[in-house]
């Protein structure tokens, strides 16, 4: 059995921490620093702002982080899962659109809501809820010109959204590459929900390659699988048609979160092993960093400076992922540590 790492690595930097579990992490050009709370241990703020002390400030104001019995999505997430600054330089917030994985999706839900870092307002609102499912849950999103790609990790599938037509599209439904087929593993242990059974996490991670040809994505229990954008963005492709043209591409383990950088490098982190990886484009794997630290690094983010930002949110440790049980050690952070590599310029800058 391989063992858990035992120390700490002096090249991952302690930079924030907080009292909630946390899931995603963004900056924008000029510094600013926001997460998402995806509501993993209890209802709260579900973006914020990092103020310079690390404070949390409701983002973009208190009213969207109202908490509501009912879920209501006027005005208010429902439930935030990740969040980015797009290559447009605004704050791209998906909202699953329903209170967890395998529960019942809220009708007007599921959005993606965009705010405007120079008012700090919402610019726009894109209604996902014509490719959502009864039990969907959308999970996250990455950019390749007009189009966006967001998992649905509550019901297998990718969706296709063209910025420039509106048009909305649910693809490779229940495919075997979008549908979580093995269990989840952190920590050695398999993760398992309230009932005792084992948790499901669909379409999950997907990372653009830098040239825009590639999309490469998998269920959270991996393999990776990688399709050409080409046949994504043409509405023509018939279901099976497209469906031929996946290539399962490599057996990653469990995984919390990606980056990718200008090299088409993919960082991916392990929760079994606590560690990060880089993948070449030619599916060679190097360990980045092993550390007892990293309980479920989640969604990463590579930074302008060549800095690679690892929430680690100890999702493994939540009741929704250890058969009911909380066993979160407060705080949990936000670890960075510096890769010397720049972002894939077509994700952002």
């Amino acid at each position: 059995m391989i063992e858990l790492p035992t120390e700490n690595d002096p090249r991952l930097q302690a930079t924030y921490r907080s009292d909630r579990v946390w899931s995603g992490v963004t900056t924008s050009g000029d510094g600013r620093v926001f997460v998402s709370f995806p509501n993993a241990d209890r209802p709260g703020i579900q973006v914020a702002e990092l103020g310079p002390d690390g404070q949390h400030v409701p983002y973009p104001d208190a009213a969207w982080n109202s908490v509501r019995e009912d879920h209501h999505p006027d005005g208010a997430f429902v439930q935030v899962n990740g969040l980015r600054i797009g290559p447009d330089g605004r704050l791209w917030i998906i909202d699953a659109g329903a209170p967890g994985i395998g529960r019942a999706a809220i009708p007007g839900g599921a959005r993606l809501i965009v705010v405007n870092l120079t008012t700090d307002s919402v610019a726009d609102i894109y209604d996902l809820g014509p490719a959502v499912r009864p039990r969907s849950y959308l999970d996250d999103l990455r950019f390749n010109g007009d189009q966006v790609y967001l998992t649905d990790a509550g019901e297998p599938g990718l969706v296709v959204l063209d910025l420039g037509s509106g048009e909305l599209r649910r693809v490779l439904e229940d495919h075997p590459s979008t549908t979580d087929q093995r269990p989840l593993y952190a920590d050695h242990r398999k993760a398992r929900g309230p009932e005792g059974d084992e948790v499901l996490v669909h379409a999950d991670q997907l990372e653009v390659s830098p040239d825009g040809g590639q999309l490469y994505y998998q269920p959270a229990s991996g393999p990776m699988s990688r399709i050409g954008t080409r046949w994504l963005d043409d509405p023509s492709v018939t279901p099976g048609d497209l469906a031929d043209q996946v290539e399962p591409w490599l057996d990653t383990p469990t995984t919390g979160g990606t980056a990718i950088d200008a090299n088409g490098v993919i960082y991916l982190s392990d929760t079994n092993q606590r560690r990060v990886l880089a993948i070449s484009p030619d599916r060679e794997v190097e360990t980045v960093v092993a550390d007892p630290r990293l309980v479920w690094a989640d969604a990463m983010w590579l930074d302008s400076a060549g800095d690679l930002w690892i929430p680690v949110p100890q999702l493994n440790r939540t009741a929704g992922f250890n058969g009911g049980v909380q066993a979160v050690e407060y705080p949990v952070w936000i670890y960075k540590m510096h890769v010397g590599a720049a972002p894939a310029p077509n994700d952002h800058l």
